[in-house]
Parts: C-alpha cells; structure tokens; sequence
C-alpha cells in the first residue's frame, strides 16, 4: 500500500481505501517528497560546556533530571567506525550526564570483544568523571530484534555480559528465527540476568528493547513475555529511535527513512501490524506514537512499561572520519583507532550522543545506581532537538502528589489534578536555532486489566483528552487541568510538539485530532519536526 508502484487495482479494497487517506494526508503526493531545509550546521565550540557539572542538570520536586543514551556503537561493532572516548566526549559535551556503550552482540564480540572494549570503558570513566558511562551491549534478541543489555559497573561486568552474550544471544546461538523454542530462550535471557542480580554477581541490570517496530518480528506477545518475566529487569521499548539523520533528503543527507524505517514485512513479522508500523511518525515508533496503541494497551494492563530515545550513533551525519587503515576486525574484534578521510559523510545517518535525542531520568543523586533506579521507575520523560529544557509533571489529590512513572491512590471521589510547569527553550540547540514549542497535548486512558489476548495492540479506551496551546516563547509555561472526581482508575501521559507537521492518529481525529505525521522515507527533516513524550502516572482508588 505504501509502494506507489503499486497500482490500486492490485490492492484489496480496505488498502485502497487507506492509501486515498494517506493520499489526501499529503503522505503519498510527489509534493510530499520536498521537505523544509533545516539547519544542519556544525554545532558551536564544544569547549563552550566543557567542565559541566551535573549540579548543573535540571532539579524538580527533590530529583535531578539526568540526560542520556542507551544506545551508542564503537570502532567494537563490525559497522561503527569511533573510539569510546570520542563518544564519551562528545555526550559530555552536548549535555549528557550518563550513556551505555552497546557494541553489536555477535560471535567476535562474545569471543573477544567484551573484554577488549572495557579498559577503554575504565579509561574513559577516569577522564571524563561527570558523565557515567555503563558498558553493555546491543543484543540480538532470539526470535526478535536488538535490545540493549547493561549492568552496573564492578568487578563482574565484563564476565556476566559475557557469558550472557554467550548463552542468549540470537546471533551467537543462531537463534534468530520467530519460532516458539528461540522466544523461550529470549525469556531465559531476562531470567539469567535476574538471577546475576539477585546471586549478587552484579549490583544490578536492565533490558531495554531497541527499534521494536522496525521490523516487525517483535511481536505484542514477545514484549508482553519479556515484561511479564521480569519485570524489573525488561523495563520498557525505545519510543524513538536512533538514526534521526536517515530522513534528511538528498542531496544534503541519506534520503532513505528516518530512524532506520524503511522496511516492509519479511517471513517472521507479526502479521497484525500494518504496513504504516513500518514507518517512524514524528520520529517516534508507531508502538509509542499511536494513541490508543500497543503502548497504551499495556498500560491500560496497569503494567509499567516505559520509553526511551537515543542516538544509536554508528556514524555521524556530515562527520569526516574513516576507520583506520590496516583493520581487520574479523581478527582483532574492532577496528583501528578513526583517522581523517577526506570527505564528508553526507550520507552518514547519525548524531552523536546528546546532539538531537536525550531521555531524562529523575534522579536521587549523581550514581550509576540511580540512574538505574530512576529508568526502572519510569521517572523518564525524552525529547528531540531540544525541545524544551525542562519539565516538572505532578498529578495530585489534596495534599498528595506523585510524578513520572508513580502511581497516586487516592480515595474515590477525592478531586485529581494535573499541574505541568515546562522550562522551554533556553538558547538554541545544536542546530543553531531556538525550537519553540506549539503545543502540549495530554492521552488518558482507563485502567481495563489484564488482556485476554496477549497479541493485542489496541487501547480503545485511551484518546486525546486535552491539548494547551502555549502561547510563548521563553521562560516558563504551566498550566493545570482538572482531572475530576475520582471514580475508576485511570493513566495519563504527556506529549509536546513544535506543530510544523501534524496529522490526524492512527486510530482517527477522534482519538488523535493533531498527532505526530508519519515520516515520508526520503524527506524527513527531523529538525522540522520536533516532540517531547513522557512516561505515564496511573491514579487508582484506594478500596
């Protein structure tokens, strides 16, 4: 349906009839393929935020709201090209105060590669004190996609991602089929982590599914299996993904789809998902960015199951860095050290850590413990191309108040209210403009229990409710919004955009009047199209 190629004689008439809409969406027109030019100027001196402190990051209701990235490649993976430092560094620069160096899960890596890329990782822990940086690596999922794998750092990291790496990984035990034998061994996966935490081999570990929608092969019953498995280890799904640069068209930039999101279904996709879950909207993941969705499904379970963004930076947009000369990864397990080329990579499809993604996580203190802590809680909101600068979200009842990722039990027919303070941009990001926010819009959605189908990837109980339009540029803007009288449970999330290009949802204007438009593959400026999500609050009745 998305391949205009195609004629419509050749589709079924439910195809023909969504391809009129994405038609008259402007989504399948030739002018659709013309895009704003954005600013994809070099940023201004790194040295102008050398020596941050994270006393400098934003501070609300007691909680320090650390920037980061879970999901970065070094000259370690067969495709990436940098050395640890360089993306320690240049995440230090652009704001980030933790990030997890991922390097691709596969039979070099497991042999070698572990080990080999630590002392780089200890190194770059002593050079560059205020930024944490976790070592764990991009897993192949048996049955699935990637997933990032991390621990705390200690003396036992490198072992238990080892022998992890080695006894679950899809690639390593040829496991990458969708058939019910690799899905169990994917659970077995969470459970030996959870089991490497409670026998004390590492203070702790989490698991994050990366592009979950890119392909279609991880399916609402596999994410719903790893959840439910261990559910304080597989902690929630990338909401957008990296790879933001693909979009840009050509001939500035790749031209192909933004975040990697150009694919079409293949032998192991779940058949339920529809041809536009192949593509990014807005940037974000059709399982994040469809109100009413799979993401909302799981949360109308009442199950907490967050989201993510990052850069999942392999090669840098415009950068003119080439691999070493001599490499031989195949015998070494990585690549020599990046050496000048002599040529722009125009075509390359990333930002480096903290240059456009960043997910913010509600600290207790500066600890790899408690950014851990705080991304297993939830207290996580994400953004694009710097957005807005900050943000407080509090839903309360009389004296009581909860934020990201808590639940609020009140007693039924208690008043609910919801106040949001936003610190909008404070200076121009590192496009060398000024994002300005248009509008922020609130989903809420009923609490229904448990789904009888575990495939499902609706919530039809989940809709717009409100949407504030802000109607300035700088400072600071709030607003509250009466929740009413407390009567059945209910979540709630928040979702911000610039307003340069909206859309009715997926699921129709009346879920989704102005929701986030799908991305045209070849013509997505991701700095033309910038939105802030956060995690949710639930609000129960206490019995």
């Amino acid at each position: 349906m998305l391949d205009t190629e195609i004629p419509d004689d050749e589709l079924s008439p439910d195809e023909v009839s969504r391809r009129g809409f994405l038609r008259s969406a402007g989504l399948l027109s030739a002018g659709a393929a013309a895009t704003a030019a954005g600013a994809f100027g070099l940023p201004a001196a790194a040295a102008a935020t050398a020596g941050r402190s994270w006393s400098g990051s934003s501070q609300r209701g007691g909680l320090h709201w650390l920037a980061g990235d879970h999901h970065i490649h070094t000259q370690y993976s067969p495709d990436a090209v940098y050395r640890v430092i360089d993306h320690v560094r240049h995440a230090n620069a652009y704001g980030l105060d933790w990030m997890v160096i991922t390097d691709h899960g596969s039979v070099q890596h497991a042999k070698i590669g572990v080990e080999k890329v630590n002392p780089d990782i200890v190194s770059a822990r002593a050079k560059i004190k205020d930024t944490l940086v976790f070592q764990g690596f991009e897993w192949n999922i048996p049955a699935a996609e990637h997933g990032t794998v991390f621990v705390h750092p200690g003396r036992n990291e490198v072992s238990v991602l080892k022998e992890f790496e080695n006894s679950f990984d899809g690639t390593v035990k040829n496991a990458g089929p969708s058939t019910p034998a690799n899905e169990a061994l994917a659970i077995s996966g969470v459970n030996f982590l959870a089991s490497a935490v409670k026998k004390r081999h590492v203070q702790d570990a989490l698991f994050l599914a990366n592009h979950p929608a890119r392909k279609g092969i991880d399916s609402p019953h596999e994410i719903r299996g790893w959840r439910d498995a261990q559910p304080r280890i597989a902690v929630g799904f990338e909401g957008a993904p990296g790879h933001q640069a693909a979009g840009i068209a050509k001939p500035l930039g790749p031209g192909s789809g933004r975040g990697g999101y150009d694919n079409s279904p293949s032998a192991d996709s779940f058949a339920g998902y529809p041809l536009e879950s192949y593509r990014t909207w807005g940037g974000f993941d059709w399982l994040t960015a469809t109100v009413g969705g799979f993401w909302d499904s799981m949360l109308s379970e009442g199950k907490p199951w967050w989201i993510t963004a990052n850069s999942d930076s392999h090669w840098i947009y415009n950068d003119s860095t080439d691999r070493g000369p001599g490499s031989n990864f195949e015998t070494n397990g990585y690549y020599n050290d990046p050496v000048y080329s002599g040529k722009v990579g125009s075509t390359n499809t990333d930002f480096w850590p903290g240059y456009y993604s960043k997910t913010h996580v509600g600290s207790t203190e500066f600890s790899y413990a408690a950014v851990m802590a705080g991304l297993r809680a939830g207290r996580v909101w994400v953004d694009h191309g710097g957005l807005i600068s900050g943000l407080d979200v509090r839903v309360r009842a009389g004296g009581n108040w909860v934020t990201l990722g808590d639940t609020l039990v009140a007693r039924k027919g208690s008043q609910v209210q919801l106040e949001v303070t936003i610190d909008l941009a404070n200076g121009p990001n590192w496009a060398q403009f000024v994002p300005k926010l248009a509008r922020v819009d609130v989903v809420r959605g009923a609490i229904t229990g448990p789904v009888s189908d575990r495939d499902t990837l609706s919530a039809p109980h989940t809709a717009v409710a409100k949407s504030f339009q802000i109607g300035k540029s700088t400072g600071q803007a709030t607003f509250t919004y009466d929740l009413g009288r407390l009567d059945q449970g209910f979540y709630l999330r928040l979702r911000g955009t610039d307003g340069n290009r909206t859309a009715p949802g997926y699921h129709g204007a009346t879920v989704d009047p102005a929701g986030p438009a799908m991305d045209v593959v070849g013509a997505a400026d991701p700095w033309n199209d910038l939105w802030f999500y956060t995690n949710p609050i639930w609000v129960v009745p206490s019995r």
